[in-house]
């Protein structure tokens, strides 16, 4: 084997053991206030609640909580998502986070009060991320219409910063509502064809009013969460201490955000990277090694097998 198809066996090598690390085509979602699919994905905070067990069994591909995209929509939001199916980006296989349900975990937020968004992004972008909210007198038990949202996004920003794995997205929240209501985020792409959609279900109360169910400072887990279920039929996100005056952001901000099991590095997985590095190295060692050991060419016109009477044995050219 020359040296070129030795490097040739090795990249084919490194090629294979890499393929596996490259993930799903998966992008974000909000995390602060917590979105459905955060909530209710693998990592998520709120996975064995009603709400979230009944979204699985209903349709939904929580595994890919980041990827509730479509392509080419172009601004055209209201002609290409139907009614009742907001949450879903009109996409079957999330159907299950259109149900129509007051139960869905909601983070509490002061209405008025100026607020950092956060959307966890796994692959970043380019784009302009829209959040609407839904008007006074919204019903979370019936499906989410177009009609239920403001037809004025209340921000919108274009390219906010990634910083510690999320669109930074400072802003703040509409005055005037109180109660269960939900934020509708849309970001579009502007170096894909793709939007991206997301719900997050909020209690909104006014400024200095505390509401009934108050939510701790710690995220609950899974296991937490599943005991719980019985006590409180209506549960709550922690608020994310941005909802303060300042907006500055606080300690408690990230409670609850599902984060990757290892490492992303450009849309790979740093374990099995490093691990191809290593299969490639130890390889080309090898390769090399064996190259290294290998006897030197017959000469032209030299026969193979020549006695070496003085050595009393046969050498090998």
């Amino acid at each position: 084997m020359t040296v070129r198809r030795t490097f040739a066996a090795l990249a084919v090598v490194a090629v294979t053991v890499l393929l596996p690390a490259a993930p799903a085509a998966a992008h974000g979602a909000p995390t602060s206030p917590l979105s459905r699919s955060a909530a209710c994905g693998p990592e998520g905070p709120h996975v064995s609640t009603p709400a979230c067990l009944a979204a699985v069994s209903a349709g939904a591909a929580l595994r890919e909580w980041d990827n509730i995209r479509v392509y080419g929509v172009a601004g055209r939001d209201r002609e290409r998502i139907p009614d009742g199916e907001l949450c879903s980006g009109g996409l079957s296989a999330y159907r299950g986070l259109d149900l129509a349900r007051a139960d869905w975990p909601a983070t509490e937020l002061t209405a008025g009060a100026r607020y950092t968004f956060r959307y966890r992004g796994t692959i970043p972008h380019k784009g302009t991320f829209r959040l609407y909210t839904t008007r006074s007198g919204y019903d979370p038990r019936t499906p989410l219409r177009w009609a239920d949202l403001d037809t004025i996004p209340f921000l919108s920003v274009t390219d906010p910063p990634l910083r510690d794995g999320s669109y930074q997205i400072p802003g703040r929240l509409p005055a005037g509502l109180t109660g269960r209501h939900l934020i509708y985020t849309v970001w579009q792409n502007s170096d894909t064809p793709d939007t991206y959609y997301s719900c997050s279900d909020v209690l909104f109360r006014s400024a200095g009013r505390v509401l009934a169910a108050t939510p701790t400072d710690t995220a609950p887990t899974p296991s937490s969460t599943a005991a719980a279920t019985g006590a409180d039929p209506d549960p709550v996100a922690p608020a994310d201490a941005t909802s303060d005056v300042d907006g500055s952001g606080g300690a408690g901000e990230e409670a609850g955000v599902p984060v990757a099991s290892v490492t992303q590095v450009g849309g790979g997985n740093l374990r099995l990277v490093v691990g191809a590095a290593v299969v490639v190295t130890v390889l080309l060692v090898a390769a090399v090694a064996t190259r290294l050991r290998r006897p030197a060419p017959v000469p032209p016109g030299r026969p193979c097998g020549v006695r070496n009477h003085r050595a009393g044995r046969r050498r090998i050219w």
